[in-house]
């Protein structure tokens, strides 16, 4: 019994973790990037995207579907890196352990 109690207590002291972790990479950013820079778009670890630059060559160059095609590719980026920094992130709290659902 004493060890199950032990056990539970881990869990939850890892469940803390995990919470504080999360609420700390919100705060966090990652840059993805598209056309050699040419679209910036930053994004925090809680997985929103907090700006969008765009080099003003691009919108001279009138390219509409240029345009789109690299917003979508930065916002991509973008939200990749900060998945991978929320599940490097988790792996150090759970040992590389993947918790299904968790993240």
């Amino acid at each position: 019994m004493r060890g199950m109690q032990d056990m539970l207590r881990q869990a939850q002291m890892m469940q803390k973790k995990m919470a504080a972790t999360q609420e700390e990479l919100k705060l966090r950013e990652v840059e993805g990037t598209a056309g050699g820079g040419m679209v910036t778009v930053r994004a925090t670890g809680g997985q929103q995207i907090v700006s969008v630059t765009i080099d003003k060559s691009v919108v001279e160059a009138g390219d509409v579907e240029m345009l789109q095609d690299l917003v979508l590719a930065a916002v991509s980026d973008a939200l990749k890196k900060a998945k991978t920094m929320l599940e490097e992130e988790m792996g150090k709290i759970t040992g590389g352990f993947k918790i299904p659902g968790m993240f």
